[in-house]
């Protein structure tokens, strides 16, 4: 898993990092038309700095806006969708590369997989699973990538005072911390990215 996740290597003239994005968000609209726009809008910043967009394959909701965004703008999207989703009419057959996998974990692995940085937009509760694991392995060192949350209206707000929470209690450490990014600037937070280096992993001594 470790050598699936490594960023790929900046070179001393300043290539970038972030060629591709995993971007995990909710399959439904939302009570707020802002979330959709906000989706849309991430899509044509991503196609205008050419950077692949990396999702879970749907159609629907802010999955379906963020990849409408890209390709409406020329932009480059890869979809990776479970068998059973597949099967129940999520898929986007619109998108220029669409992978169907057995089940989620596949999904996720072969996400993590393909972008170079990972980043959550609002979503359920599978929003959280899937950018909670990405930035769960920083900590074990199966995760080399950045991982980050578009705090859109403080919608993360809650999310981050918990795991500062979790730092001031001793479970989490603040070198993990502060290796996750909330921003509601996408410009700032592929600064973020670009500039990211991923901690040292987590040594378990008696």
């Amino acid at each position: 898993m470790q050598s699936n996740s490594k960023l790929r290597s900046c070179n001393k003239e300043g290539k970038k990092m972030i060629n591709s994005l995993a971007v995990y968000c909710g399959a439904r609209d939302g009570n707020d038309q802002k979330y959709l726009t906000a989706a849309q809008q991430l899509g044509e910043w991503m196609a205008a700095h050419q950077i692949d967009l990396v999702y879970g394959g749907g159609q629907f909701g802010l999955m379906g806006a963020v990849a409408n965004g890209v390709l409406d703008n020329g932009g480059t999207v890869h979809g990776i969708i479970t068998e059973t989703l597949a099967s129940r009419g999520a898929a986007y057959k619109k998108i220029q590369d669409l992978k169907i996998v057995p089940d989620m974990d596949h999904r996720k692995e072969k996400m993590m997989a393909m972008a170079d940085g990972m980043l959550a937009l609002p979503g359920g509760i599978g929003t959280l699973e899937e950018i909670s694991q990405a930035a769960s392995w920083i900590t074990i060192g199966e995760n080399l990538k950045p991982v980050a949350f578009y705090n859109q209206d403080g919608f993360y707000s809650p999310l981050e005072q918990v795991l500062e929470r979790m730092n001031r209690e001793g479970f989490l450490e603040k070198v993990y911390l502060d290796s996750m990014y909330f921003s509601d600037d996408f410009d700032q937070i592929l600064d973020f990215m670009e500039h990211y280096h991923a901690p040292h992993y987590r040594e378990y001594k008696k």
